[in-house]
């Protein structure tokens, strides 16, 4: 279930009233960055929510913008302190994705695409241990363990009684022929990926490797839509050293069209679920 206080989702709110008083006092980025002598690019990740917003900023903020409601400068300072309290994941320690996971954690629906790869939040144990192991060689036991938690806690959003995460992942077969840890692990994983799918809020559904060129052959994606209409919709793109997170109309609309077309050329749920019980059969 999503966390009532949920300092990404605070920070992305703060984020937009901050741009949406700056550009009410028709101002650049740039010309505020040179008022308050800093760079633009932390005006820029002040508004977008990737950066920790403090009540200093905010206050010279609203004073570049002239706020004269003082009830409007408490709201937002008040808004700057909630966004500081720390999410579940940060009894973690350093988390590179930390973003995401509090954006996933406020999350109504979840649309997934991977071509190499189960998706986290349907992964086993064994499965995620090998596939991290295996994707980081020089990570150190004790940070792979608790890559792993955080990956099993993540999953608690699926399992929720209550406003479970809506997921849907599309899957191409490479994900199911290629054996992470051995045959058992992957035979364990995949009988797992039926069982979640049987969920009656996640789809499951396979791009076979006989559909040729589609357009996930970019790779991996996902969109986050969320429960609250001001809250926009995230595109959200892995990277090694850093993550993209796109969240112009525009863009999350081509991903979302480019989505539609994959869940149409892929198997429907049905012939899915039989195809990953075939592929799992065989890891016998």
């Amino acid at each position: 279930m999503a966390s009532s206080v949920n300092p990404t989702v605070r920070r992305r709110r703060l984020g937009q009233e901050l741009r949406r008083l700056r550009e009410q006092k028709g101002m650049t980025a740039e010309e505020v960055a040179e008022r308050l002598l800093v760079s633009q690019s932390k005006i820029s990740r002040l508004e977008n929510g990737r950066r920790s917003i403090s009540q200093r900023d905010v206050r010279d903020l609203c004073g570049v913008y002239e706020v004269d409601d003082q009830r409007i400068v408490e709201s937002l300072m008040q808004m700057a302190k909630d966004s500081r309290q720390q999410g579940w994941w940060h009894s973690f320690g350093d988390i590179p994705y930390s973003v995401y996971i509090g954006l996933e954690t406020d999350a109504a629906s979840l649309r997934v695409y991977d071509p190499q790869v189960v998706p986290g939040l349907l992964q086993t144990r064994r499965y995620a241990e090998s596939l991290i192991t295996g994707a980081l060689p020089e990570t150190a036991a004790a940070d792979i363990e608790k890559r792993v938690q955080v990956r099993l806690r993540r999953q608690q959003r699926i399992n929720a009684r209550e406003n479970p995460l809506r997921l849907w992942t599309v899957l191409d077969e490479a994900a199911l022929c290629r054996i992470v840890g051995n045959k058992a692990v992957m035979r364990e994983q995949l009988e797992h990926l039926v069982e979640q799918s049987e969920l009656p809020h996640v789809t499951v559904q396979v791009i076979p490797f006989t559909m040729g060129a589609h357009p996930g052959l970019n790779g991996q994606y996902a969109i986050l839509e969320f429960p609250d209409a001001s809250d926009s919709s995230v595109v959200y793109i892995e990277g090694v050293t850093s993550d993209l997170y796109l969240e112009k109309p525009n863009d999350v609309q081509k991903y979302s069209v480019m989505y539609e077309h994959l869940r149409a050329q892929a198997l429907n749920v049905e012939q899915s679920r039989q195809y990953i019980e075939d592929i799992a059969k065989t890891y016998a």
